[in-house]
């Protein structure tokens, strides 16, 4: 049965062994991702935020029998309307191409993410987050949701392991990755664009002397994270401006990042409150 909410242009397909269908899964490996210059938004928040934030969508795949709640076919015509070819699925086909282990019945093929050092913008007093070689797309998604909620100015992401348009990413920041300015840079490009703007770093180690509670975070800085295993890089670490530490208080030697992440931009918005 055709969905009441259904255009009569939209392509409808059943069959697990279309072209169209073997070609989006593909699209799960990077180097095709890449290939086709594409990124994966799944799921109800993500579209609805990539939407609200003007991210342009080129196809929207949905199957009513996987929606969750009655919001839906609005965000389908939100999409349509937008100008994205809109398809409908069987319950077997979209099953093939969600990545959710219960999907939500809506799965859409955008632009890959694509900003520069040049787009950030230059606010005073400034906030940014710089993430150095973090590994799981799970805890980059957890950095940029929590970024967000802090009311980061621009994220950057250097020298990165994660693929920033992995669709991992994307569903674990709950689409906060269009909500936010995030770049991909080098260390060198991203120390230079700090130079030229006048931005602190404040980095957090264990052999720090300052607790990260008792540095002043409401001028124009920049927080810099690192993976748990091999923390920051000496190029972070010996040109931090204000090293600092957390403390740990148990037998840990070390926090999520996200987590500590989290525990910084807190710091920096109570500061700033």
């Amino acid at each position: 049965m055709i969905p009441s909410h259904m255009s009569n242009q939209d392509l409808v397909i059943t069959s697990v062994q279309n072209q169209r269908i073997k070609d989006l899964v593909r699209l799960r490996k990077r180097p095709q991702r890449e290939k086709a210059g594409a990124l994966l938004i799944e799921g109800y928040r993500e579209l609805n935020r990539a939407l609200a934030n003007q991210y342009p969508i080129r196809q929207l795949y949905y199957c009513p029998d996987w929606y969750l709640g009655e919001n839906e076919p609005g965000l389908v015509a939100a999409c349509r309307a937008a100008g994205a070819e809109t398809v409908c699925c069987s319950r077997d086909v979209f099953d093939k191409i969600a990545y959710k282990d219960r999907p939500e019945g809506l799965l859409a093929v955008a632009a890959p993410l694509a900003k520069t050092l040049a787009d950030l913008p230059v606010v005073h007093p400034g906030l940014y987050l710089i993430a150095e070689a973090i590994e799981k797309p799970g805890n980059l998604g957890s950095i940029l949701r929590s970024a967000d909620a802090a009311g980061v100015h621009g994220v950057i992401v250097c020298d990165h392991c994660t693929d920033l348009n992995n669709p991992n990413v994307v569903r674990s920041s709950v689409g906060t990755v269009f909500s936010l300015p995030v770049v991909e840079a080098s260390t060198q490009d991203t120390l230079a664009w700090l130079k030229q703007h006048e931005v602190k770093t404040l980095a957090a180690t264990p052999s720090a002397k300052a607790l990260y509670t008792d540095v002043d975070m409401t001028q124009d800085i920049a927080l810099v994270v690192g993976t748990e295993k091999f923390g920051l890089s000496e190029a972070w670490l010996n040109g931090a401006d204000l090293p600092v530490r957390i403390p740990m208080l148990g037998q840990i030697d070390s926090l999520n990042v996200a987590c500590a992440t989290t525990l910084l931009l807190y710091e920096a918005v109570r500061q700033r409150a």
